[in-house]
């Protein structure tokens, strides 16, 4: 039987960098489903903290001269890879990167704890630049799992923009909610950026508007097939939104759950795939 194929998108994953509580909750989790017989591909940002030669980060030439197109500019995205250390599994991790965005000492806050005034335009470019490069793969993924705020977008790109492209045409979305998000709004313009110089239109993405945190989990909510909860304390707002959703809901935060159980209900969307020649 052909393996199942999973993206596992994420703004941090241990031990390249720990931000928040997503990190720490997510880290098992790629070694957990390639455990249960999923081809996993792991893509994050690559900030500035990471440290490129500790963790024996190394260009992907056959994926050099992807550019990121929105607000009317064209950025340059490089792509770097890394194994995932002491996985039994030989994961590897793609880290996307530009250096107008990423070539910072501080990942999220400026020097004097202040949000930077780009962040939204360093998650779009992570966004669309996480499309551009699945796509030079080459490589369909059967299940796509978007951890946090900053991964928000791809849902909503795989069902508008990318919503003709086989590469995501079959692929089932989970999107994974966690308690750390960011107090005050992004830039005013951050939708009409995200709208990718008008290939979307805006009323596809009125939940995103607000441009809070809660906001950006509301838009992501609408376009993915499936939510996960990585949190006890979520706002009432966005509960009431996953609620009227009716979409299948599985909470990680509870003890009873177990690697087995979140992999069989990310399994049970996709019918079994017979290898070839069968």
């Amino acid at each position: 039987m052909t393996k199942r194929k999973l993206l596992f998108l994420t703004s941090e994953l241990e031990p390249f960098n720990n931000l928040s509580d997503i990190a720490t909750k997510i880290s098992e989790l790629p070694n957990e489903l390639a455990g249960c017989g999923l081809d996993v591909r792991i893509l994050m940002p690559r900030f500035g903290t990471i440290n490129e030669r500790r963790h024996k980060l190394h260009e992907v030439v056959r994926l050099s001269g992807i550019n990121v197109m929105f607000n009317d500019e064209d950025f340059a995205l490089t792509v770097k890879v890394a194994s995932l250390p002491n996985s039994k599994h030989r994961l590897q991790i793609y880290f996307l990167h530009n250096d107008d965005f990423y070539n910072r000492k501080n990942d999220y806050l400026d020097d004097d704890g202040k949000f930077y005034d780009d962040n939204s335009e360093r998650m779009i470019f992570f966004n669309r630049g996480i499309m551009e490069t699945v796509r030079k793969f080459g490589w369909a993924p059967d299940f796509i799992i978007c951890n946090g705020w900053m991964t928000s977008l791809v849902p909503f790109y795989a069902r508008t923009a990318y919503g003709s492209d086989p590469i995501f045409t079959d692929s089932k979305i989970f999107f994974n909610i966690f308690d750390e998000g960011f107090k005050n709004p992004l830039e005013a313009k951050f939708l009409e950026k995200a709208l990718l110089d008008g290939a979307i239109k805006e009323d596809k993405g009125a939940e995103f508007k607000p441009a809070t945190h809660t906001a950006l989990c509301k838009g992501a909510i609408q376009y993915a097939d499936a939510i996960i909860l990585n949190t006890h304390s979520i706002d009432s707002e966005l509960n009431k939104c996953i609620m009227n959703s009716k979409k299948p809901t599985f909470n990680r935060d509870l003890p009873s759950e177990n690697p087995k159980a979140f992999f069989e209900f990310i399994d049970a969307f996709k019918p079994i795939i017979e290898s070839e020649g069968a």
